[in-house]
């Protein structure tokens, strides 16, 4: 089995706090990307949305783009709504051939708001994520007939957050809606990353890779953070970073028979963590851990 590495920009530049790589230039991401071993990376804020634009400059620096972040809104717009609104990124996505759109519902998070504390996250009952699961399904159709097939992303501070959230959404929707698999986010939220990765194998269609550095998630957890202050005080990190096993989880990759994009996502400060080192360091483990699980890196 093969799998393709990338990275998203998240680490230069972050979209919800702007103070955190809000100088830094699209230009130094992109070459910092390929000077660090990656074959594509994630649209981010800075990405210009002209394909004509962003193609040639990809391309020149040796990249392609294999997805990016969607503000989902599907809980109150119609489906004929929400098409309208993700129209200008689909249309991007076809044009250069991205192989799924990352989905997800933002309608009430807090994963923007310092000022709320993850504990008051907006959360549904089972019966309304049946009902979510079976109006995302029916978008998520659409988008596959699009040639952009969905891949949701549970998230710290949406609805979908937790294993359990996870597993009703999967239980609830059809096979249109594809799983994002991030192995940060699982874990902040006291998921079981790989029995997840096992049990969603099928409908696993692209994967972030970001650590967790355990003693500051203990820490946000007792101090009941909001999400963006866990971000400033570093509670993510790269791949062989933290404490997550990635070897493991390349194992459980292996074994699901994952082919697909596995992208390093660790939002940080680039003024704390150099963006170039720290995707210097993702890209060696995610290397290392493949080679030990028996997966060939494309």
């Amino acid at each position: 089995m093969t799998i393709q590495l990338g990275i998203a920009p998240i680490g230069w530049s972050n979209d919800d706090l702007p103070e955190l790589g809000g100088d830094i230039p699209l230009e130094r991401c992109l070459s910092e990307a390929h000077r660090a071993g990656y074959a594509g990376v994630e649209k981010g804020g800075k990405f210009p949305m002209d394909p004509a634009t962003l193609g040639p400059l990809l391309r020149d620096h040796g990249l392609v783009l294999v997805s990016g972040w969607f503000s989902g809104g599907l809980r109150e717009a119609t489906i004929d709504e929400e098409k309208k609104r993700i129209r200008p990124q689909l249309e991007l996505y076809q044009a250069l051939d991205v192989p799924v759109m990352v989905y997800a519902e933002t309608t009430g998070t807090v994963q923007n708001r310092r000022d709320i504390p993850l504990s008051r996250r907006p959360t549904l009952k089972a019966d309304e994520i049946r009902r979510y699961g079976e109006k995302l399904t029916r978008f998520a159709e659409w988008l596959e007939a699009e040639q952009c097939p969905m891949t949701y992303h549970h998230h710290m501070g949406t609805i979908i957050e937790t294993e359990a959230e996870i597993d009703l959404l999967m239980e609830n929707s059809d096979d249109a809606v594809g799983l994002l698999l991030d192995t940060g986010h699982l874990t902040f939220a006291g998921g079981d990353v790989n029995a997840t990765t096992r049990r969603w194998g099928h409908r696993i269609n692209h994967v972030h890779t970001k650590d967790i550095r355990a003693d500051i998630l203990e820490r946000s957890r007792k101090e009941d953070w909001s999400f963006l202050d866990g971000v400033l005080h570093g509670v993510f990190t790269v791949p062989g970073d933290g404490s997550i096993d990635f070897a493991t989880f390349m194992k459980t990759l292996a074994e699901i028979a994952y082919e697909g994009w596995v992208v390093v996502e660790a939002e940080q400060d680039p003024a704390v963590a150099d963006p170039l080192k720290m995707a210097e360091i993702g890209m060696a483990e995610l290397r290392r851990t493949a080679g030990e699980a028996g997966i060939t890196i494309r």
